[in-house]
């Protein structure tokens, strides 16, 4: 696609810089003030003066605003831009503990500790993207120049109204980067500004990549000591011109056309080139094209500028059809709906989760014009639009919200803005979903629920492995648990990886936790352990399967909890090479059921009837033959026998009947899951046993000794998190000295503790006593239901105390405890099979770290994976 060339269109740049903030003391403040920021705008705004696409007055510089005068200037620029629009901010960004959104912090900022939304005064990018999407502009460009900035793509990827945005994001997801001199603009902002005041056409796909190529010439890296890597988000084939170079003049108009920009051009720059009779009927027919693109009935639409928007489009259509001689009666027939007589028919609503999107929308279009949704005038009965959005935003809302769905009271809980407009029909890919907003519901609450008594249709939950680690044989692929699955998995190459979509975004992830976390709450770190991975995860399945071809060594080793049927009918990448799996089948997950579920909403009674008919109507249709088929074409299985239909038996490396199939979803197990995933991605506990042994006087000083390691692996913890130090030295009642205060800490403080207390003692230690304690005391601290880890740092002198029935104590002490066991061994082949160390790791579902691994980043990421982080 060739990239949008703007010159001649109204273009609209927002430069937002935060340099200073009220708030920069604890415990509430930012991290302090910014100066680079201040440079980062001067120059921002030279270069674009200089570029020929934003004259000075087509750009706007917010200096160091409040949330409220940064949400003005935004609404300004959003509702002037025609051709691009152009936001630029830089100042401090924010992620909670989930890393699930990013917060833009503005001057009024604060940071309170406790809740999911912890920075008032912060703008968050999904409320950014919303307001942006009500713009008329062809294309909308955000840069972000902040720690964190690439959190926000995960944002964009969630937001369904992205197809004209592009975002540039100066690092990678929950990285912070270096603010940089403060007599001279940040690295990223310098080098962006390099590049745009270049006299060559430069394009924002080429500014991406010069970028990455720029921060890796000169090896900068973020706070966390990994390379820094801007990134860029678009839709395939997206791209606009943001500086022409050569000093090319503007492209000519068309034969007849007044303004520079080729068809349909923004609809005011029309008038002067058509004949006065033209403009007296479209004048007319504005109304009817509203009425074409508003989603009628009762409930309210999530943005008012949804059919203002449809209608300014609908009229660039219908002044270039017109230009070509369609005629006015064709016109009104296409707004119409196929013929002037027919009346809008009635907008069904339809909100699903994220993975069923796709074959819903193929069911929904099939409906629209099968026999059974179109009249003998050839008019329609019904019409269906179909969203989605994250599945436990949505049990929440419908649970607890409706009234504010129904009617928004305040910025902080909007449904409307968050979700969508109200459902009329609700498909979750679980009849539990339905359950747990009834048992959890307001007594005053404004929706009923009617959910139907059978699925649509049933698939499995699979541990889809890379061909070259699968096992074909029966016994491994069916009849067994998760956990012993994955066990099996990595006991046939060390190597090998397991990811799972995000239970908070989609049911496929939720499903698959349950089988991860079992009945015994205990086995919670465990089972997050066995899907550990860098960064977030992928919200949905479909994405999953779509980022891991990104690195062929990270996709050959790499299995991925999915539901069976995108082995079936692949997803949006399904070109992209890359490794073929076989579907294994674990007996304790529950599959995917999708149910139709009616919801009523109190006071939608001004086409009750109508709208009832419609519902039914496509529950029907949904229910029957031809909808049953668009379900199977996409790999669903038959509720009954849940066999896959005779038309795909050739579908490889999955199972045409496997048994058993585990039963369908309970409420409860959903609701156990969800919790616990969300208590572990909250504070952790960390206890620190360091050995202090004699034999560790060579192994004590520098980075690569034990406090050095225990020092780099404070990074991975925040202040919300409790953490101590125990140093191991002695025998007998008091096997180790406590340095550290098991409780929440600076960083600050705890390495001065580390410094001031950390001493090799003349004597042995006794593992045995240490970590049985250890246990013993993350046992009485556990009811808060904190994930918690014990890390033991030893050279492994004094394992000779961990043989015999002592060793045979600590295993069972740490299977009982559920408390996962970090080994970091300083001796070489300390994690060797069989070796105390790798035994009691193995057993508490922790990990065996030893001079083969890379241990200080090793550490670092095993305790990051409990903690919070310093973000």
């Amino acid at each position: 696609m060739t990239p949008l060339d703007p010159r001649g269109l109204v273009n609209r740049a927002l430069l937002v810089g935060v340099s200073e903030y009220d708030l920069t003391e604890p415990p509430h403040g930012v991290p302090g003030d910014l100066p680079a920021v201040k440079h980062n705008l001067n120059r921002m705004r030279e270069v674009l003066a200089r570029g020929r696409v934003f004259g000075e007055r087509e750009t706007r510089v917010a200096r160091s605003p409040t949330l409220d005068d940064f949400g003005r200037a935004l609404r300004a620029v959003t509702e002037e831009a025609e051709g691009v629009l152009l936001l630029y901010f830089t100042g401090h960004g924010a992620i909670p503990s989930a890393g699930d959104e990013l917060f833009l912090q503005m001057r009024n900022a604060s940071v309170v500790a406790g809740g999911h939304a912890v920075f008032p005064g912060a703008e968050t990018f999904t409320t950014v993207l919303t307001v942006l999407a009500t713009s008329p502009a062809r294309r909308i460009v955000v840069i972000l120049d902040c720690c964190f900035a690439g959190n926000a793509a995960r944002v964009w990827e969630h937001f369904d109204d992205k197809r004209r945005v592009m975002l540039l994001v100066s690092v990678q997801a929950n990285h912070r980067i270096d603010a940089g001199d403060p007599r001279e603009p940040t690295p990223f902002t310098a080098a962006l500004a390099e590049f745009l005041d270049e006299d060559r056409d430069t394009t924002l796909s080429d500014l991406a990549d010069r970028l990455r190529e720029r921060m890796t010439a000169l090896g900068l890296r973020t706070l966390r000591d990994d390379p820094w890597e801007p990134q860029l988000r678009a839709e395939r084939g997206m791209d606009v011109l943001l500086r022409p170079g050569g000093g090319q003049d503007l492209p000519p108009p068309l034969p007849g056309l007044p303004g520079p920009s080729p068809l349909p051009g923004p609809f005011r720059a029309f008038p002067s080139a058509l004949p006065a009779p033209f403009l007296v009927p479209l004048r007319g027919l504005r109304a009817a094209l509203a009425d074409r693109f508003r989603t009628p009935g009762p409930p309210r639409a999530p943005r008012r500028t949804a059919a203002r928007t449809m209608t300014r489009i609908a009229l660039r259509v219908v002044l270039a059809a017109g230009l070509l001689g369609l005629g006015l009666h064709g016109l009104l027939r296409w707004a119409g709906g196929g013929d002037a007589a027919c009346a809008p028919p009635p907008e069904l609503r339809v909100l699903t989760d994220p993975d069923l999107e796709p074959t819903v929308r193929a069911a929904a279009d099939a409906y629209l014009t099968s026999g059974e949704n179109t009249t003998d005038d050839g008019c329609r009965h019904t019409g269906v639009t179909v969203y989605s959005a994250g599945s436990s935003d949505v049990v929440g809302a419908l649970r607890a919200q409706t009234g504010a769905w129904q009617e928004p009271r305040n910025e902080d809980v909007n449904p409307q803005r968050d979700i969508g407009p109200q459902p009329d029909v609700w498909i979750p890919a679980s009849r539990a979903d339905a359950d747990r907003v009834e048992a959890g519901r307001d007594t005053d609450a404004v929706a009923v629920l009617e959910p139907a008594e059978e699925p649509l249709a049933y698939s499995p939950v699979v541990l889809a492995v890379p061909e070259a680690l699968a096992s074909e044989a029966l016994d491994d692929r069916v009849g067994r648990p998760l956990s012993e699955m994955i066990d099996r998995l990595t006991a046939r190459d060390g190597d090998a990886a397991v990811r799972r979509p995000d239970p908070e975004f989609t049911d496929v992830g939720l499903l698959a936790t349950v089988g991860l976390y079992g009945p015994d709450a205990r086995a919670v770190a465990r089972g997050e352990r066995m899907v550990a991975q860098p960064g977030p995860p992928s919200p949905t399945a479909a994405e999953l399967l779509c980022t891991l071809p990104d690195d062929d060594a990270v996709d050959n080793r790499t299995a991925a909890l999915v539901p069976e049927f995108l082995l079936r009918s692949g997803v949006g990448c399904d070109a992209t090479t890359r490794s073929p799996r076989y579907a294994q089948y674990p007996e304790d997950v529950p599959g995917v059921e999708p149910v139709y579920v009616r919801v009523r909403w109190r006071g939608a009674d001004r086409d009750e009837q109508d709208r009832d008919a419609s519902a039914d109507g496509f529950r029907d249709w949904l229910a029957g033959e031809r909808g049953r088929a668009v379900f199977a074409r996409d790999g669903f299985r038959s509720v009954g026998e849940r066999k896959l239909p005779d038309t795909v038996r050739d579908v490889d490396h999955v199972l045409h009947a496997p048994t058993p199939l585990v039963e369908s979803a309970g409420r409860d197990a959903m609701e156990r899951a969800l919790r616990a995933y969300r208590d572990a991605g909250g504070p952790g506990r960390v206890l620190f046993l360091l050995d202090s042994s004699g034999s560790m006087i060579d192994l004590w000083q520098g980075p690569g000794g034990g406090p050095g390691l225990l020092r780099q692996s404070l990074g991975g913890l925040g202040e919300r998190d409790e953490y101590g130090v125990w140093a191991v030295a002695g025998t007998g009642d008091r096997p180790y000295g406590t340095l550290l205060r098991l409780g929440p800490h600076g960083r600050a403080d705890a390495e001065r503790a580390l410094d001031t207390g950390a001493r090799v003692r003349d004597a042995e230690a006794d593992p045995h006593a240490a970590l049985l304690a250890a246990l013993d005391e993350m046992e009485e601290r556990g009811d808060d239901r904190r994930p918690q880890l014990i890390v033991h740092i030893t050279d492994g002198e004094d394992n000779d105390r961990l043989t015999g029935e002592r060793l045979v104590d600590v295993l069972d002490g740490a299977r009982a405890s559920g408390v996962p066991v970090t080994v970091v061994s300083l001796q070489s082949g300390g994690c060797d099979p069989d070796r105390p160390d790798r035994r009691i790791a193995d057993v508490s579902g922790g990990r065996c770290l030893d001079t083969g691994d890379d241990l200080g980043a090793a550490l670092y990421d095993e305790v990051a994976r409990t903690g919070t982080g310093e973000g």
